[in-house]
């Protein structure tokens, strides 16, 4: 009898058993800070620590992100986050903003999309696939009301550092390609970043 891997199995779990999509935006932020004593600039990214949930019961540092809409005071997903209406680009991008504001306690700027990423969680029986957009974004200022119930804690790193906190290999993907893209920028101009994010 021919063996089935781990990925398999855990996947067969789920085929007798009502699975449901969702649609998420998040936002991957940057922002460039002088160094007090040398005055380099450097680029730090921002990752955010989630306050224990249901879901979640572990806080885990990950980027700001949440359904495209909501119903029942954010209990539940609303009619663009089940999919049940595809959003435009402009409700993605909003509903990014949006979650980058409320999660993380700043106001920043799109620079690009940078793609989307797949994710997988169970609510007692049920599977759900949650797709997230994620865009590359500028930092513009820390908000007075700063970050909301949702996270615990908010960090602005350097690459490597933001890298090693993020618990999702998806998301460190995401920042993987931030950090390409912007380093060539979209005009294919190189910008060297050092291992500490300084900016030549």
């Amino acid at each position: 009898m021919e063996k089935r891997n781990k990925k398999q199995e855990k996947l067969s779990d789920f085929s007798d058993r009502s699975t449901s999509r969702e649609f998420s935006a998040g936002g991957v932020v940057f922002k460039k800070a002088k160094e007090e004593k040398s005055r380099k600039k450097r680029v730090l990214w921002l990752v955010t620590k989630s306050s224990p949930s249901k879901i979640y019961p572990k806080s885990y540092w990950r980027f700001p992100k949440g359904w495209l809409d909501d119903e029942y005071g954010g209990k539940k997903p609303g009619a663009l986050a089940r999919g049940e209406r595809k959003a435009t680009e402009k409700e993605i991008q909003d509903a990014a903003l949006r979650e980058v504001q409320e999660e993380a306690g700043v106001k920043a700027k799109i620079i690009k999309k940078i793609g989307s990423e797949r994710y997988f969680y169970k609510i007692k029986e049920r599977l759900i696939t949650k797709f997230v957009t994620f865009y590359l974004m500028e930092w513009q200022k820390d908000l007075p009301e700063g970050f909301g119930s949702e996270t615990s804690k908010v960090e602005w790193l350097v690459y490597d550092e933001a890298r090693k906190k993020l618990l999702h290999s998806g998301e460190r993907k995401v920042l993987d390609k931030a950090e390409e893209s912007f380093r060539f920028g979209n005009s294919g101009k190189s910008v060297i970043i050092g291992a500490q994010g300084e900016v030549a």
